[in-house]
């Protein structure tokens, strides 16, 4: 749910080339709060999809070896990021297991995005690399996607009530995401190793 600050139409804009260079700004400031905390720090979601329409808040997925929940929420306070409180925040099901997360809020004021701590290796982080790169991959899936998001956001104007009907069909996404998977070979590219 966003903070009061961050209310506003729900709007799926058509792609924009900038939304890479704000993920790597936005990369950056995280890559000092959080120093060797942070594995790897992946732009997400369909704002890194070339080509693809999304909402205007950019998806930063950043991998860690294990969720500690003071420390992660410390550093990026320290920042003025601010960890969003709902249960759905904390916990999510990918490939039928529970994994944790935390995701986090800007501060105030700042571009919109969401920071989603995953652990490296568990299903959660794997599905959003995946549906990344398959929309990356498959013009089909990415246009009819798009599309699709357009047409509910124009006709359910409520993020929550957005999020609700998308979900089901993200499921339908992701059985294809994963039929291409296996079809190619794809695996995640490991977060690379510790620097010492």
């Amino acid at each position: 749910m966003p903070f009061p600050d961050e209310s506003g139409p729900l709007a799926v804009l058509d792609h924009r080339p900038e939304w890479t260079a704000e993920f790597e700004r936005l990369a950056g400031v995280l890559r000092a709060a959080l120093g060797a905390q942070a594995l790897s720090i992946d732009h997400v979601g369909s704002t890194a999809v070339p080509g693809l329409a999304a909402k205007d808040c950019v998806d930063i997925q950043v991998r860690v070896a294990a969720i500690d929940e003071d420390v992660h929420t410390s550093l990026l306070a320290a920042i003025g990021f601010r960890r969003r409180p709902e249960p759905w925040n904390r916990v999510e099901v990918s490939g039928g297991e529970e994994c944790r997360k935390l995701v986090f809020a800007p501060p105030v004021g700042a571009r919109r995005c969401n920071v989603h701590v995953r652990e490296e290796g568990r299903p959660n982080s794997r599905f959003a690399l995946l549906f990344r790169d398959y929309l990356r991959a498959d013009e089909d899936a990415r246009r009819a996607w798009g599309a699709f998001k357009q047409r509910l956001a124009r006709s359910v104007p409520d993020l929550s009530d957005y999020g609700q009907i998308k979900a089901p069909a993200t499921e339908v996404l992701m059985a294809a995401a994963e039929a291409w998977a296996s079809r190619t070979g794809w695996h995640p590219a490991p977060a690379p190793a510790p620097r010492r």
